[in-house]
Parts: structure tokens; C-alpha cells; sequence
């Protein structure tokens, strides 16, 4: 029995891997498709998109992993059964239910991964992904450019002699005009300091002039600071159970925490269809597994997503029950009372 388990799940693994790896190429390039719409705002190098990918990996991985073990398991029996392989098993006396058991294993490993990928992985990978964007964001909104009028700083307008090689600037003028007083900075040297997503501005040895209708003051500095202008809106990181209950976009994640838990459960759930639609008599029968194997995938989801507005969290155990006995009733008249 264990080299018949293991006969089996060799032609699983192989179909298997033959398939995940076009889908994985095909959502990768959709995802990295999404990801260069990121640069009509902000600018990315090779390493930095790179970077986003990675982010964004873990959510590859849930949304073709359980679609491929459901249309490789299936074809894999779909191609035991064209050689007559499943007829000399079920000839042998092995039930239906072997078959079962064998993809029991691998399926509970797959839901449980996928149930971790989604609690756990993808808020974590979520959140550094909005951080690094908003950063990169924060940085667009201060793109200086030596020896051009329009920089600004926040509230502040700025002249820009020279770049130095070292990423300071040289001969920097900064104007900022109040409702009853105007300002006027000049400098020789002035960097950009980023500090936990705050950029400050630093200034060193300059003069400061301020104006108004009735007073006028000059000052000279060695150093000076300007903060807090472009803070980046960065998220702190959660437990995972704290970012599920948490109120902040409580909508949107009660329905990705709904979805997610029925496509986490697919592979277990789907093991009486597997079955029922691989296993065919190539004799009597006239395979339909590709349309079959479309159907029920386009049902499953149209299911969680039409029903999940309607009895909200309730629906996990709903679609999981009724697609599980459903899917067991073909299953023992398809399949059980003919073999």
C-alpha cells in the first residue's frame, strides 16, 4: 500500500510542479505589471522593485498553490485512469477511500500553510510594503534639483546652487512667506537627514533674515535643524491577532479573512471532487475533466463571493459544508457504487 501511495503521489508531484510553475510566472508578471504603476509617482530601482516583489510573494503563493493542487491531483488520477491503472487498482479490491487517504496528507499540510500564509505572513508583508511605499512617496515630494526654481521643503521654497558628490547641497537660499512676516535663509552647505521616515533638513553656517512691516532681525548660525516637514505616514507592526481585530479598514479585512479561509480550505474540502471527476472510464465514458476542472473553480469562488455579503461571517461554514457533502453525494453515486 505505500508504494502504491507513494506511485501515486510521484505523478501528483510531477503534474504539479509542471503546472505551478506557469501560473507562478503568469500572477508574478500580473503582480509586477501592478507594481511599475508605481512609477508614474515614485521612483524604483531594479533592487527596490525586487524589494516590492518579495513583498508581495507570499500572496503569489496563496492565491495559485490551492487552484494548482486541485487541477494537478485531479489530473494526475485523470491520467491513471486513461491507462487503465485506477481500473487495476479498484480490480485489486482498493477502495475509492484509499485514494482519499492519499491526498488526505498533502492537502492538510497545504491548508494549514496556506491558513499561516494569510494569519500570519501577509499582514507582516502587507505592512512593509505600505511603509516602503509611503518612504519612497515621502522621498518624491522632496526631489531637489540644483540650479532650478519650484524645490520646496513643506512650507518652505528653495534655491538650490550646487550638488555636491557627497549628496549635500552648496549655496542653498530658502524662502518662507508668513501672513505677517517673511523669511529668508541662506547657507553654504544643507543635507538631507531621513530619520525613521522623517526627513529633516540640515543647515550649516548660514545666515537667517526675518522681516516685517515693523521689525527686522538677522541671525548667524552653525547649525540648524528644520523639522518635521514631510513626516511619512508609517505603520507599526502588529501581532497578528491584533491587526484582524483591529478596527482600522475592518471591512476590507473581514472580507479578505473570509475569502481567505475558504481558499485556505480548498484542498481539504475538494478531495471527494478530485476523485470524482479524475477517476473516469475511458471505455464508457467521454471526459470532460478540463471543463469540469473550470466549473468548479469559477463555482467555488462565485459562491464565497456572493454569499459572504449576505450572511458575512457565516458563510465559511456554509459554503465549506454544503460543497463538502454536495461534493460527497457525486463522489458515492460517481464513483463508489460503480467501483
Amino acid at each position: 500500500m505505500h508504494r502504491l501511495q507513494k506511485y501515486i503521489l510521484n505523478n501528483f508531484s510531477t503534474l504539479f510542479m509542471s503546472l505551478f510553475l506557469p501560473l507562478f510566472v503568469i500572477a508574478s508578471v500580473i503582480f509586477l505589471i501592478k507594481l511599475s504603476t508605481y512609477t508614474a509617482v515614485i521612483q524604483l530601482s531594479v533592487l527596490e522593485m525586487g524589494k516590492l516583489y518579495l513583498f508581495i510573494l507570499p500572496e503569489i503563493l496563496f492565491y495559485t498553490l490551492p487552484i494548482t493542487f486541485f487541477i494537478a491531483a485531479t489530473l494526475s488520477l485523470f491520467k491513471l485512469s486513461n491507462d487503465n491503472e485506477i481500473i487495476v487498482i479498484f480490480a485489486l479490491g482498493i477502495k475509492p477511500g484509499f485514494i482519499i487517504r492519499t491526498f488526505l496528507k498533502p492537502a492538510f499540510i497545504l491548508t494549514m500553510l496556506l491558513a499561516f500564509d494569510f494569519l500570519v505572513i501577509m499582514p507582516h508583508t502587507k505592512t512593509l510594503s505600505k511603509n516602503f511605499l509611503s518612504y519612497k512617496k515621502s522621498e518624491a515630494k522632496f526631489n531637489l534639483a540644483a540650479s532650478e526654481f519650484g524645490n520646496s521643503f513643506g512650507d518652505w521654497l528653495l534655491y538650490i546652487g550646487a550638488k555636491n558628490r557627497d549628496g549635500t547641497f552648496a549655496k542653498v537660499f530658502l524662502f518662507n512667506k508668513k501672513q505677517q512676516e517673511e523669511i529668508l535663509i541662506t547657507t553654504k552647505r544643507a543635507e538631507v537627514i531621513n530619520d525613521s521616515g522623517i526627513l529633516h533638513l540640515k543647515l550649516m553656517n548660514g545666515e537667517g533674515y526675518s522681516y516685517s512691516t515693523e521689525k527686522f532681525s538677522q541671525i548667524n548660525f552653525k547649525t540648524m535643524f528644520i523639522n518635521d516637514t514631510l513626516k511619512t505616514n508609517l505603520r507599526t507592526y502588529e501581532q497578528p491577532l491584533q491587526y484582524w481585530l483591529s478596527k482600522e479598514n475592518a471591512g476590507k479585512k473581514k472580507h479578505l479573512l473570509i475569502r481567505n479561509t475558504l481558499l485556505s480550505l480548498f484542498p481539504m474540502i475538494t478531495l471527494f471532487l478530485i476523485v470524482t471527476i479524475g477517476v473516469v472510464q475511458v471505455r464508457h465514458q467521454k471526459s470532460k475533466v478540463y471543463l469540469y476542472l473550470f466549473v468548479m473553480i469559477v463555482l467555488y469562488y462565485g459562491m464565497t463571493i456572493g454569499l459572504e455579503k449576505v450572511f458575512q461571517y457565516y458563510t465559511i461554514p456554509i459554503v465549506a459544508m454544503s460543497w463538502l457533502i454536495v461534493t460527497y453525494i457525486f463522489y458515492k453515486k460517481t464513483i463508489v457504487n460503480k467501483f
